[in-house]
């Protein structure tokens, strides 16, 4: 019996962060910099990890807005 992988999200650039998070693309970068945000490098490209970021922001989250 063959056990298959999860399947993976592919990974999103820095202007996909940037409009998914609705920031411009300097912000990510400063966040990058700063070691506040989850990034992957790979020479001197940025990726970024959709579950990653969806956790992150989970983690961010500051009390509730039910009403």
């Amino acid at each position: 019996m063959t056990t298959r992988p999860e399947p993976h999200h592919a990974l999103i650039d820095l202007p996909a962060v940037a409009e998914r998070l609705g920031v411009n693309e300097r912000h990510i970068r400063r966040l990058v910099a700063e070691r506040r945000i989850p990034f992957l490098k790979w020479g001197h490209l940025l990726r970024f990890d959709p579950d990653e970021i969806d956790r992150w922001l989970e983690s961010a989250r500051r009390g509730s807005w039910s009403a």
